[in-house]
């Protein structure tokens, strides 16, 4: 029997998330990197600490500036 988060499995994929930096959207950001996605973290205020997080997951990151 699988475990129920192989269902939801991204490898391969890349997600987009806005508001990357803090929060919810940081949140987001790293429990779509833990299902295996690599991720556009895109944030008025670019976070390291959300790309280091990441990538500490073995996923790449991008950190897009804009508002």
């Amino acid at each position: 029997m699988s475990h129920i988060l192989d269902s939801f499995k991204l490898d391969g994929k890349t997600a987009v998330v806005t508001g990357a930096s803090r929060g919810l959207g940081q949140g987001m950001a790293v429990a779509l990197a833990e299902a295996g996605a690599d991720i556009v973290a895109v944030s008025s205020t670019p976070s390291m600490e959300t790309r280091a997080m990441i990538e500490a997951l073995g996923r790449r990151c991008v950190v897009v500036e804009a508002d």
